[in-house]
């Protein structure tokens, strides 16, 4: 399959445009059709839905996209191997969420590049999701993500566990009292989608169906600058808010009448290839 294909379909499905595909890539308009084309032709399925003033993937397109991502992500990291100039050291391809980054693994690659131990790093950041998938692509020598990896071929261990702290700046009229369940929709909780199974759902079951949060962001760490100005509260992981408990920039505020669930973060590698386990475990 050619690659030059799939990057036309890639750009072409993002813009939805010819003219501005062809700009894109540098290509004439025709090569952008003739290229489509061909890739059509190959899969036996039309990928497009054309008219005259739109452009929409069909079914079989858009479950095409994420196949083509990834063809395009294995030969660029074949490629970067490949052309590596230096192979005495053991590539070590690591895939994390933002939080676990941030939390527990920007130290220990730090020691890890400090005391030289001979690899060659390659750090991946996204989402649970995304990373778990390129793990079984063979994209990625370790995952850490918040979801556990249960497929045959494959280990999984808990990396770490957090309490789930709601959390708020100081002055907080909650602070000294304390919250119920109940009261929660009546805050300004800002709301980060952790996309955690039951997490997630734990937060939004605090909430009535279709409830409109004032501010959503899919990524917590992110969200710290608000809480810290004094923007409402939100659910956090302890060793997200550690450093803000404790000089005193963020309190946590009382759970009266219910509880809320701890987050498990895994590490997850292909079985009997376990890579620098060592190395990114232990203090930070």
């Amino acid at each position: 399959m050619d690659t030059q294909n799939l990057r036309t379909f890639l750009t072409l499905a993002n813009v939805k445009n010819f003219t501005q595909t062809a700009s894109l890539m540098f290509i004439a308009q025709s090569t952008v059709t003739n290229r489509i084309a061909e890739l059509e032709r190959e899969l036996g399925k039309q990928l497009f839905v054309r008219s005259k003033k739109n452009l929409s993937l069909t079914r079989e397109g858009l479950l095409f996209q994420d196949y083509a991502r990834r063809i395009l992500d294995l030969e660029e990291m074949s490629l970067r191997e490949i052309n590596s100039q230096d192979f005495s050291r053991a590539p070590l391809r690591l895939g994390t969420t933002n939080t676990i980054y941030e939390c527990h693994l920007a130290s220990r690659l730090t020691r890890l590049l400090k005391e030289d131990a001979g690899y060659s790093v390659n750090l991946t950041i996204s989402h649970s999701v995304s990373i778990l998938q390129m793990l079984q692509d063979g994209l990625l020598d370790m995952a850490f993500s918040y979801q556990p990896l249960q497929r045959p071929g494959f280990a999984c261990q808990r990396f770490h566990t957090d309490p789930l702290l709601l959390v708020a700046a100081p002055g907080n009229t909650l602070s000294s009292r304390g919250i119920r369940k109940e009261e929660l929709p009546g805050l300004n909780y800002l709301f980060c989608n952790f996309a955690l199974q039951e997490v997630g759902q734990f937060i939004r079951e605090l909430f009535p169906p279709y409830y409109q949060f004032p501010f959503e962001i899919d990524n917590s760490t992110k969200l710290l600058p608000y809480l810290l100005e004094g923007i409402g509260c939100s659910f956090l992981p302890f060793s997200l808010v550690q450093p803000c408990l404790e000089e005193g920039s963020l309190i946590s505020i009382p759970l009266l009448d219910f509880e809320a669930p701890r987050i498990n973060c895994y590490q997850s590698y292909p079985a009997g290839k376990e890579p620098a386990f060592s190395l990114v475990q232990g203090p930070k």
